[in-house]
């Protein structure tokens, strides 16, 4: 709709920013409102349950935590050593020492990208090149939102005692890779996309949004763990690119 939208008349496309820009609206009342939501599911679960509930909270918050750590400190230097061949943990350290520390504060990508050009800058890289890298990443570049849906959704299957094969998991990281581009730079937004992929396990609508609402609880440290891999490795993959760095 996007790319036939380009051959619509100026008052279409004012009408279809309006649209998107109340949409945007929208969903950031949600968030704003998400708080009283989530002391209600933490109240009515403790209440039923008692704080063992808490127990299963923290260990998923440890999973999704864990798997962030591994692609920023393992498969992004792999990839950056690949690209440039040199030692790539000085570059790594110093994207999420000065990238990746404010984002985790932020939890905002979008909010970000000014922290992010200036560590661009700082670094020498190509201004032509980072222009375009670091808006655009801090749309598209969600790695810690695909992480978010994917660890999310295997955790509802699993407790619903739904077995997932291998080509199941594959295709939910294809769809959750793909789906978190599509992921709003706002704090909580890749908990959005849970639903659908919770729906390639036939999982229904109110069982995703119990686990969307998990999310949630453990958003304080998920979603900024979250932005500090998306925004850092923005900058990283940047310069890895730029012939500064590239062999």
């Amino acid at each position: 709709m996007g790319i036939a939208l380009r051959q619509a008349g100026e008052t279409t496309r004012s009408t279809v920013n309006d649209i998107a820009d109340a949409i945007s609206k929208v969903v950031k009342w949600v968030i704003a409102l998400a708080p009283f939501g989530i002391l209600g599911l933490v109240a009515n679960t403790v209440a039923d349950t008692g704080f063992a509930a808490l127990l299963g909270y923290a260990r998923i918050l440890l999973v999704l935590i864990g798997c962030m750590l591994f692609i920023a400190l393992v498969t992004n230097p792999l990839l950056v050593y690949f690209k440039t061949g040199k030692n790539p943990y000085p570059l790594v350290f110093t994207c999420l020492r000065e990238s990746g520390i404010t984002a985790f504060f932020t939890r905002s990508s979008a909010a970000n990208i000014p922290i992010n050009m200036n560590l661009a800058s700082k670094l020498g890289l190509h201004e032509n090149t980072y222009s375009v890298t670091l808006p655009l990443g801090a749309t598209i570049n969600m790695a810690g939102a695909a992480i978010t849906i994917n660890v999310l959704t295997l955790a509802a299957a699993h407790t619903l005692g739904i077995e997932v094969t291998f080509g199941s998991a594959l295709l939910l990281s294809l769809v959750a890779t793909i789906s978190a581009g599509g992921t709003s730079g706002v704090a909580g937004g890749s908990l959005l996309l849970i639903p659908l992929a919770a729906s390639l396990f036939n999982i229904p609508d109110d069982i995703a949004l119990q686990v969307v609402a998990i999310g949630f609880i453990i958003s304080v440290l998920q979603d900024s763990a979250e932005t500090a891999l998306n925004s850092s490795t923005d900058v990283l993959f940047t310069a890895a690119a730029d012939p500064k760095y590239a062999r």
